[in-house]
């Protein structure tokens, strides 16, 4: 009897270790759609197609397996600052691992159609990835950085909050399977391999 406790208790943590979250960083909102600030909620929606989400945590989610490891799909609804209120929480209550998080975030410093893969780095003044930060406490967690800059940015604010151009949204759309490719790599192979792979290949 004590010997299948062992095996239950074991099974159970090798179980619960299979697990991962994946943030797309964006606002809620029919007015919000498409904007370049919404690249994270874009990428998500475009990775797992149509189906149902769920609310937890004032925020969106939706559950999937992907070769036998459960994985977590999230959009805060809590707006763009105060994304980390809504990560943390459902990090908590899942007891999932900072190693085992990704955030897709928009990136004002890359030109639209560039990515970048980053962990262990600061905000780089994007408020969004500031709070998950800031609720975390630390800054260890895989970052898949969209690049949305063009040379027609103005005001910052008004850039971010506006719509993709007609050009700038194909060269997006042009990227989405890489981007689902990352994520994949991610829950099967994990943040050094995926990183290795896919910040050493043309980007853009």
């Amino acid at each position: 009897m004590m010997l299948v406790s062992v095996l239950l208790i074991n099974i159970f943590l090798i179980v619960s270790d299979l697990m991962k979250l994946i943030v797309g960083i964006g606002n809620p909102g029919k007015e919000y759609e498409n904007t370049r600030h919404n690249v994270g909620f874009m990428v998500i929606d475009a990775y797992l197609g149509d189906v149902s989400y769920q609310e937890k945590f004032n925020a969106l989610y939706a559950k999937k397996i992907i070769d036998g490891e459960t994985v977590y799909f999230l959009k805060p609804l809590t707006y763009v600052n105060n994304s980390g209120q809504a990560v943390a929480a459902f990090m908590k209550y899942f007891d999932i691992d900072i190693k085992d998080l990704l955030v897709i975030h928009d990136d004002l410093d890359e030109a639209v159609g560039k990515y970048k893969l980053k962990i262990n780095s600061s905000s780089g003044g994007h408020n969004g990835i500031k709070s998950i930060i800031n609720h975390l406490n630390s800054q260890a967690f895989l970052r898949l950085k969209i690049g949305i800059n063009s040379e027609f940015r103005k005001d910052t604010i008004d850039f971010v909050l506006g719509k993709f151009s007609k050009s700038e949204m194909e060269v997006f759309k042009g990227n989405l399977e890489i981007y689902k490719d990352i994520i994949d790599s991610f829950v099967k192979n994990g943040t050094d391999k995926t990183m290795n792979i896919y910040n050493t290949k043309v980007r853009g």
